[in-house]
């Protein structure tokens, strides 16, 4: 999981994209978990319905991170680092969970 969304860094942001010619947060971990056969939601308010919460400390690469009260979804990678397709103009990228705009906006996490 965790390879393959490392593998969408650098494709750009698609408002509604979920494939790899561009992606918006949610269609990001709806094209990763879905390549694992593991299906999800589309959008990421439905994501973070349809997953178990789990406590920040006890966070696996794969869970989902969730911001700005569920409207914004990222994938987990381990070491405080998630993968995620931020906005119009910035392609997918990896940020760190605790710092700055992100730590700000923290909402919650859950595992499918």
């Amino acid at each position: 999981m965790v390879l393959l969304a490392k593998d969408q860094v650098g494709v750009p942001y698609v408002y509604g994209g979920h494939t790899p010619q561009g992606f918006d947060c949610s269609g990001l971990v709806y094209y990763v978990y879905g390549q694992l056969g593991v299906s999800v939601p589309r959008t990421a308010g439905a994501q973070y319905d349809h997953t178990r919460r789990i406590a920040e400390k006890d966070l696996k690469a794969g869970d989902l991170v969730f911001f700005l009260n569920a409207n914004h979804v990222g994938i987990y990678v381990g070491d405080g680092w998630f993968i995620h397709a931020p906005e119009t103009g910035k392609p997918v990228e990896g940020a760190w969970l605790n710092v700055g705009y992100w730590h700000d906006h923290y909402y919650g996490a859950g595992r499918p």
